[in-house]
């Protein structure tokens, strides 16, 4: 087929009329890998694919017209002005998957003339974007004051993480856990591996009954409940009021009242001291890359001499990409996320004196986890609408789905890095060679 952007003389198609399909390809870069239908009847790509796109409606043309890319599409899909074919919407890895090399470009000034002229220039005007989308980064900074403020930090873990506790029970499983798990191989469950990455973590930090660890990030309290349940006085502190409340509501079940608390709270308003670890799970993707002297600092403040601090955070696979997150990911689901390659960390940790002592890579590890929280979803998929609506629901299976194919392409990682903080006559203060099981 061909279509105006093949065409030299654009301004020749000022007056043509183009159908959809064609509008659609000329926000593309190469062939169209699916299938793609649109209501007025017009179609691209391969009749053969087991996976097809429909724009149903004139919104849908709107939000991939005006946003073209991930943003675009995922407002259509979200609306529901763009349904899929051949996939579940709680997991649509293998579209996005059949998907994954397909790169879009912005049209130019006068193919949006064509565009607007074809579609009607009513079509073009901006329209509301589906309610789960978060504000862009420049209105944030009107409404919620500057990046990583205390109150905008508040806001941006309020619109992820307070969605509903029993909308993450369905998704995540009993352990609550909403990190990456670690599997001893790929024929453990989805909650072994979780029990495993608490132990591994529980024992990088050399910890024993008796000990003060101090869990920043803490969520639903897995690690708190887990040292504690081992004689380990913890401290845990979250954003997310909702997290706090069935944290220190599952502590009190757990009859774990005497040694473990959740407070809802700002990291850096937590007063006590010279804990004998620190653990921040998950916590670091949110903080911001300028921060990191900041927040490495507060945390070598908190612990004693040769104390142990580890961090799990997601990771890109260099230290040289905008440390930005997409348009999707900032918009729903992690506003004002960051990330950058585990060196950069590195680096920032020993720069405020902490020694490291290990780090390593669990890539594979969390693609295996989304897989499994997907296939959750799938499974609670009618009572996980009930309970957010389909929009949100739909928004949820996206992401993990995509963030599974970005793990499994090396497009993002996960990395543990254990460090200690050394006395001021910098004596070694652990064992020669590593003392955890893998």
């Amino acid at each position: 087929m061909t279509t105006f952007k093949d065409r030299s003389d654009v301004i020749a198609e000022l007056g043509a009329k183009h159908t959809i399909a064609e509008i659609f390809e000329t926000l593309i870069e190469g062939e169209m890998p699916i299938r793609f239908t649109a209501y007025d009847g017009s179609k691209t790509g391969p009749d053969e694919s087991p996976f097809g796109l429909e724009i149903k409606n004139p919104r849908g043309v709107n939000y991939v017209a005006t946003a073209p890319g991930d943003l675009g599409m995922a407002r259509a899909y979200i609306a529901g002005d763009m349904v899929a074919d051949g996939i579940h919407p709680g997991d649509p890895y293998e579209l996005l998957k059949a998907m994954q090399n397909m790169k879009f470009r912005r049209p130019t000034a006068l193919e949006l003339v064509v565009i607007a002229r074809s579609l009607g220039w009513e079509l073009m005007k901006p329209v509301t974007p589906p309610p789960q989308e978060a504000m862009p980064r420049w209105r944030r900074i009107a409404l919620e004051g500057l990046r990583h403020s205390k109150t905008r930090d508040a806001e941006a873990i309020h619109h992820h993480y307070d969605v509903s506790n029993t909308f993450y029970e369905y998704v995540l499983g009993p352990s609550m856990t909403y990190t990456c798990a670690v599997y001893a191989d790929e024929n453990q469950t989805l909650e072994q591996a979780q029990e495993n990455k608490y132990r591994l973590v529980f024992d990088k930090l050399r910890l024993q009954p008796g000990d003060r660890l101090l869990d920043i990030g803490c969520g639903w309290g897995g690690m708190v409940r887990y040292a504690a349940k081992r004689g380990v006085q913890v401290i845990g502190a979250t954003l997310s009021a909702e997290q706090a409340e069935w944290a220190q509501r599952k502590i009190a079940e757990d009859g774990l009242s005497d040694l473990a608390e959740v407070r809802h709270s700002d990291y850096r308003d937590v007063p006590e001291g010279e804990f004998d670890a620190v653990s921040s799970i998950g916590l670091t993707e949110h903080i911001g890359v300028a921060n990191y002297p900041a927040y490495f600092g507060y945390i070598q403040s908190k612990l004693r001499d040769g104390g142990l601090f580890l961090n799990h955070s997601i990771t890109r696979p260099d230290n040289t990409r905008s440390t930005k997150a997409g348009d999707f990911i900032d918009r729903y689901v992690f506003p004002d996320g960051e990330l950058i390659g585990s060196g950069r960390i590195i680096s920032d940790i020993q720069n405020v004196g902490l020694e490291v002592l290990h780090e390593e890579n669990l890539r594979r590890h969390y693609a295996l986890t989304l897989a499994e929280w997907c296939d959750n979803l799938v499974k609670n998929w009618d009572a996980a609408v009930a309970e957010v609506g389909l929009g949100t629901a739909k928004v949820w299976g996206l992401y993990m789905a995509g963030c599974q194919l970005g793990f499994e392409r090396n497009v993002v990682q996960l990395h543990q890095v254990l460090g200690v903080k050394l006395g001021t006559n910098q004596e070694w203060t652990v064992p020669l060679r590593p003392w955890w099981e893998p």
